[in-house]
């Protein structure tokens, strides 16, 4: 059964990237780039919604990846080789540190340059111009937690129930 794309809807989703570690953080903004929290989900298909991340100058990093991690890229021209190490790359850019751990976990094709992309929006600082998608009361995505037990729901949050074999309750016949 096939699902016309013209039927999609696209949600926004807050996220504050304060005190949160890096890959934590990209690991529930990738899925949600992709749509695979929506039924509707298909690998070839466009379904994914729009992230709006603020504070994104105050993520962490977990043990010495402040000066062990190292961002490199090639200018075009011989020797160009190019490379900086996460603290100073947090001083200049901000947002790239964020945005290269996201577009990371997303496949290289022509739907992450085309359309996964342009919906991923990262902002230094706690402003951003949605406030028309967006408005003040709007919550934020849950803080990733730092063990995977519990009820946590990627992306879903009050929305769906929590069932008793979700938590570990279920009986055991």
């Amino acid at each position: 059964m096939s699902f016309p794309g013209r039927a999609v809807q696209r949600t926004w989703h807050l996220v504050d990237a304060s005190s949160q570690t890096v890959g934590r953080l990209a690991t529930t903004i990738a899925p949600i780039l992709k749509g695979k929290h929506k039924p509707t989900f298909r690998p070839n298909g466009d379904c994914g919604d729009y992230v709006v991340v603020v504070n994104a100058d105050k993520v962490h990093f977990s043990g010495k990846k402040w000066n062990d991690k190292i961002y490199r890229w090639h200018t075009g021209y011989p020797g160009g080789l190019k490379e900086r190490p996460a603290k100073d790359m947090l001083d200049r850019k901000p947002e790239f540190i964020l945005k290269k751990a996201i577009l990371g976990m997303l496949y290289r094709n022509n739907l992450r340059q085309t359309y996964m992309e342009p919906r991923l929006k990262i902002y230094a600082g706690p402003d951003h111009p949605h406030k028309a998608q967006l408005p003040d009361g709007v919550d934020t995505l849950p803080v990733h937690p730092r063990k995977r037990k519990g009820s946590y729901h990627f992306g879903l949050g009050e929305k769906y129930s929590v069932t008793p074999y979700q938590v570990g309750l279920g009986d055991s016949a």
